[in-house]
């Protein structure tokens, strides 16, 4: 994927609420780009990191059929909004099939069709694993192929140590030819080598380099100094 634009769509409505928010506000208006091979996605609670990669996920998946749409990330719920409707996914044709959208929330559903849908019965079910384990597991042994992988603030379920084997898997999924777009407050999964790093804020998305980060100054300081924050609570 290349880009995504806003189209308009049937029951297209210009005062939803999620134009409220300022990166949803400025897709409208000048698309947003996702050109790299790992693009990282950063920016406070509240502005609107899983709403962006939540509807671009859907729109990619628009199209998908069967076991291909089951496997590549599960079905929305009742709480997602109608923006993936109105958004085009500009990029490769065809659209390879490959790759996931992992949520947290989705994550057991997600598991579960694809260990319905293994051939193997001699190895440990993801869902048999613990949050973690499964996780990693999953992205390492890539059941889905080569395409598009998205992830949700996948921080939440690894270690400090499964973060590192998480970016070792990334270098792996790149070099295959797949491309990464991950929303994640971790400033450790932000240091990917060569990623583009865009920033969530009040006006909109600025493209940043990791040093300059919010969330890498942040905890760098409380790293080095835990009192000067602590003792404030």
């Amino acid at each position: 994927m290349q880009r995504v634009e806003l189209t308009p769509r049937s029951e297209y409505d210009p005062d939803a609420w999620y134009f409220d928010i300022p990166v949803i506000a400025e897709l409208r208006e000048v698309g947003f780009n996702v050109e790299s091979p790992v693009t990282v996605i950063v920016g406070e609670n509240g502005s609107g990191k899983s709403t962006l990669v939540e509807a671009i996920a859907a729109a990619w998946q628009w199209d998908f059929h069967g076991a291909q749409d089951r496997l590549w990330g599960a079905v929305g719920g009742s709480e997602d909004t109608d923006l993936p409707r109105h958004l085009t996914c500009i990029g490769a044709r065809p659209k390879p099939l490959g790759g996931c959208f992992l949520r947290a929330e989705s994550m057991h559903a997600t598991f579960a069709t694809a260990d319905a849908a293994r051939s193997r019965d001699d190895d440990q079910a993801f869902n048999e694993l613990s949050h973690g384990q499964s996780f990693l597991r999953y992205v390492a042994e890539r059941p889905v192929g080569v395409g598009l992988w998205i992830l949700d603030e996948p921080e939440a379920a690894l270690s400090f140590q499964s973060c590192l084997a998480l970016l070792a898997v990334f270098n792996d999924l790149v070099a295959e030819g797949s491309q990464v777009i991950m929303a994640t407050h971790s400033p450790l999964l932000a240091a990917f080598p060569g990623a583009d790093i865009i920033e969530l804020t009040d006006s909109g998305s600025e493209p940043r380099e990791w040093a300059e980060l919010d969330l890498v100054r942040n905890w760098r300081a409380f790293l080095a100094e835990p009192d000067r924050y602590l003792r404030y609570l």
